[in-house]
């Protein structure tokens, strides 16, 4: 389900920026006006998830898509890294 925005594309997106950003092990990849394509590395195996963010200014809402690298399960890791990034989004954007 994506995330709702209420902000401006503009606001939203450096919000959903910095609340990523500011995850431990995570890096930025890739950004233009509308997308944001992240990367998280796991602290003990360095498995690496790619995360990204499209921003649907005409409704308002961030699509996202959260996938491992390698192998073909990570525990609910994506998942729980997902909701807890839309829980503080839920608040900031």
């Amino acid at each position: 389900m994506p995330y709702r925005y209420r902000k401006s594309l503009v606001e939203a997106k450096a919000a959903l920026k910095a609340i990523v950003l500011s995850l431990p092990r995570t890096t930025l990849v890739e950004e233009d006006e509308t997308y944001l394509h992240v990367k998280f590395t796991s602290l003990l195996l360095r498995f690496v998830d790619d995360v990204e963010f499209v921003f649907d200014d005409e409704t308002k809402t961030v699509h996202f898509r959260s996938a491992s690298r390698t192998g073909y399960g990570d525990l609910g890791v994506n998942r729980r890294r997902m909701e807890e990034i839309r829980q503080i989004a839920e608040v900031k954007l």
